[in-house]
């Protein structure tokens, strides 16, 4: 079984297209869930209806499925993403 933080590693390279910085850097990946099948990923969108997401949900559950060789799932949050959310909210300045 891979870990979370292996997962974690592949979805450093999903990044969202519009701000050009990884799920994980925008601290979008809420929750990884490996005890059911299909592995489930929650997370949040930047914003309520972005244009990227079937983009960003598709290349999750990509990685996530490449790395645990399980099939895997996206739940999206209803929670609002705010900058704060982030392990380094300065990221933002080079947006």
């Amino acid at each position: 079984m891979a870990t979370d933080e292996e997962i974690k590693t592949a979805l450093e390279q999903v990044v969202d297209p519009e701000i050009n910085l990884s799920i994980i850097e925008l601290g979008l990946v809420r929750e990884i869930d490996q005890s059911v099948e299909p592995n489930v990923v929650r997370m949040l969108l930047t914003t309520p209806f972005c244009p990227y997401a079937p983009q960003i949900v598709a290349q999750v559950k990509e990685a996530v499925t490449t790395v645990t060789g399980k099939p895997a799932e996206v739940e999206i949050l209803p929670e609002q993403w705010t900058p704060e959310m982030m392990p380094d909210p300065g990221l933002l300045g080079r947006w």
